[in-house]
């Protein structure tokens, strides 16, 4: 029997079954359990909200979406200020739905160039999941001129 490859058949079935093995390990992270999928998320959220307190913004532009999908600028991201968290906390995700949640967070914050200080409040904070990985989104505004709409 001729062969048009060198590998005998049980070679080329085995090369086979090992790259579907491997393409399973590579699969998008979105097959976690419901649960999984909502720890990782609020891990990854608090995460971003951890650096964003610290005011390191180059830290936390690797967490938004929009250093993904081109929608802002670095400069712009970081020049957009004008809010200082002293607490955040990741409260829990109000709604998971596929690629897109939003989860509730609780800050304290000031905004020194409105004098108000020690602020409380739980916002909705929006996510998008990204090559299988939970990324910030951020709201469109006046802060981010160059942000496309």
């Amino acid at each position: 029997m001729t062969h048009f490859c060198s590998f005998p058949r049980r070679s080329l079935f085995a090369a086979c079954v090992a790259s579907l093995v491997l393409a399973g390990c590579a699969a998008p992270r979105a097959s976690l359990s419901p649960e999984a999928d909502k720890a990782e998320l609020q891990k990854r959220a608090q995460a971003y909200w951890d650096l964003s307190r610290a005011n390191d913004n180059v830290a936390a532009w690797a967490y938004e979406a929009a250093s993904k999908d081109g929608s802002t600028t670095l400069q712009s991201y970081i020049q957009r200020g004008g809010i200082t968290y002293d607490a955040v906390e990741v409260r829990g995700v109000r709604s998971l739905d596929g690629d897109e949640a939003v989860l509730d967070v609780w800050m304290r914050f000031s905004i020194p160039l409105l004098r108000m200080k020690g602020q409380e409040a739980v916002a909705p904070d929006y996510w998008r999941r990204i090559g299988g990985v939970w990324h910030h989104v951020l709201h469109k505004s006046s802060a981010l001129p160059d942000a496309k709409p």
